[in-house]
């Protein structure tokens, strides 16, 4: 008799034959170049990962996720899976047409036939989903400033799984790992969810967790997209393999998973239960702060350490797998071992590295304790993050027409320059718009494309270990937010409000655009008949009236020092 974790779960794929011939039909139809998270989520639709959802949510099913957990049928689902797109390709598409859905490349993958299109209120999707409408975290600031407004739902026919090229043999669908342990006989199989490298604390935990539910290991990283800032996929892969020969080997598995991460706490931690039952899993770990995203704007915890394992446990049941809860494991010096924190001798010395803690020692170089981790991860996180005096970075400058911008950039380069060490490229907004950026215009649509190519050019500077000084006016918050996300992804991000007046720079005018721009003779000008949103925390603020460039400049400087950007 097949047991439930052998048995196979259905796909949305079609034969291949099938596949064929919708390829050449799918020519006549509608496109959608899907985003990065989407191809993530159409994955999992279509190799079951996702299952029972059939496609895309309709709007019904949307609203009972979003409300409380259920699709329309009554099924457990907490967490939306959407299709957001433009308006432009919104007003397109109609209620039962089919559009081909597309990769990066081009390439086809599905199809889906939409019986739904609507706009969502992102604010009540928020505050239901994520517990509270705040940019601070990261999937609600997905949410407004990134997803489409409008959703298109319906069902998917698969046509071929997006091709990845890194770490094939450890990429597994659902069917291959139920496969593999219907091999092997693994009737109890326990996950180990991360989106971190593997510490010895990790180790300690998943030991514990595969002998208290008397069951084999997997140890399931996720490899989609996760919080920004966290450690590259590449790296964490290099890290899990590094150690996997701690463990034995007959009764564990390492298996990537292409999840996008919402980060959104407890509901988040039931999808992750409800996914990995439908990779053939039996029980699931559930650690402290399983999936939170960190502090909210007040400086607080978005979620309560333990608030994912109750509504976890709440539902395992009817999800059909075991929780195995842990608390977080810290270190006893005495013992030398690990321990959970609520079983820690009374009077022993507590050992503990947080994250920030980690990320600042290889920053700065200092050493990581064997206690901690193990030698083979902390040579890979130091390959790939070296002490910050030796990464990347971008100097972003914002203000005003003739605030000073390009000239205390022009100055810093020079400085930057004459230390040596990293390749310095300056990214003036009028060289920029010269080069690469000949076509656009002043509109606020146009002046975002500008400043998000200049974003995207630093983001590779830094990415490559050099330094980027951008200076564009940069007038809206949102954009340079936008683009700041893209540097950080990468390296640190300095942003420079250049804060001189409106009157000080109409005084400048070098090139008589402010009085052209009073005569009416040039549309939507910064600071005259176009708004500037003032930054609200920069990193620097500098005044240009009475101080001359070279102190400007110095004070950059000393800031990139205080930040451990370059050496004092």
């Amino acid at each position: 008799m097949s047991l439930p974790n052998h048995a196979p779960i259905p796909e949305l794929y079609v034969s291949s034959d099938s596949a064929q011939k919708l390829k050449h039909e799918a020519a006549g139809l509608p496109s959608w170049d899907l985003t990065q998270r989407q191809i993530c989520d159409l994955e999992l639709l279509m190799n079951g990962g996702f299952h029972p959802l059939k496609g895309f949510l309709t709007e019904a099913d949307y609203d009972g996720v979003v409300e409380n957990m259920r699709l329309a049928s009554g099924a457990l689902w907490p967490i939306p899976v959407t299709l957001d797109v433009s308006e432009e390709f919104a007003a397109r598409v109609e209620p039962g047409q089919d559009i081909a859905l597309r990769d990066q490349e081009g390439v086809i993958l599905a199809i889906l036939s939409v019986t739904d299109r609507w706009t969502p209120d992102k604010k009540r999707e928020a505050v239901s989903v994520f517990g509270a409408d705040d940019i601070a975290h990261p999937a609600v600031n997905y949410l407004h400033h990134k997803a489409g407004p409008v959703y298109l739902g319906g069902p998917i026919t698969g046509i071929q799984q997006p091709v990845h090229y890194d770490f094939k043999g450890r990429r597994d669908t659902p069917n291959e790992l139920r496969a593999y342990f219907r091999k092997l006989g693994w009737t109890r199989v326990v996950a180990f969810q991360t989106r971190n490298p593997l510490h010895r604390a990790h180790q300690e935990l998943t030991f514990r967790a595969a002998r208290e539910a008397q069951a084999n290991l997997l140890i399931h990283p996720t490899v989609g997209m996760t919080k920004p800032g966290d450690v590259d996929h590449f790296t964490r892969v290099r890290c899990y393999e590094a150690v996997l020969d701690k463990y034995p080997a007959a009764t564990t598995h390492l298996s990537l998973l292409g999840l996008a991460m919402r980060m959104g706490g407890p509901r988040e931690a039931m999808w992750h239960a409800i996914i990995r039952k439908n990779h053939g899993l039996t029980h699931f770990i559930v650690g402290r702060d399983h999936a939170g995203p960190g502090k909210n704007s007040q400086g607080k915890d978005f979620y309560g350490p333990y608030d994912a394992q109750e509504l976890v446990k709440k539902h395992a049941a009817e999800i059909g797998i075991e929780v195995v809860p842990f608390k977080q494991m810290v270190y006893v010096q005495e013992k030398a071992q690990y321990f959970p924190i609520d079983e820690v001798p009374e009077g022993a010395t507590v050992l503990d590295i947080s994250g920030t803690e980690l990320r600042r020692r290889l920053r700065e170089g200092l050493e990581i304790p064997e206690w901690f981790s193990f030698p083979e991860v902390v040579q890979e996180l130091r390959r790939t993050s070296p002490p910050r005096a030796r990464q990347g970075f971008t100097v972003f400058f914002t203000g005003f027409s003739g605030s000073g911008k390009s000239t205390i950039a022009n100055a810093l380069m020079v400085k930057l320059m004459e230390m040596g060490g990293r390749p310095v490229t300056l990214l003036d907004g009028d060289v920029v718009r010269k080069h690469l950026s000949s076509e656009l215009g002043f509109s606020k649509e146009h002046r975002d494309i500008n400043i998000r190519r200049i974003g995207y050019v630093a983001s590779e500077i830094t990415k490559n270990g050099g330094i980027a000084l951008c200076a564009p006016i940069a007038p809206y918050a949102s954009t340079r937010r936008a683009v700041r996300e893209m540097v950080e992804q990468y390296g640190a991000f300095l942003e420079v409000h250049v804060a001189t007046s409106i009157e000080e720079c109409e005084r400048r005018d070098r090139k008589g655009l402010y009085k052209l721009a009073r005569e009416g003779k040039i549309k939507e000008f910064t600071g005259i008949s176009d708004p500037y949103e003032v930054p609200e925390n920069p990193e620097l603020r500098v005044e240009t009236e009475n101080v001359d460039v070279d102190n400007c400049a110095h004070q950059v400087i000393l800031k990139l020092e205080s930040m451990g950007l370059i050496k004092a």
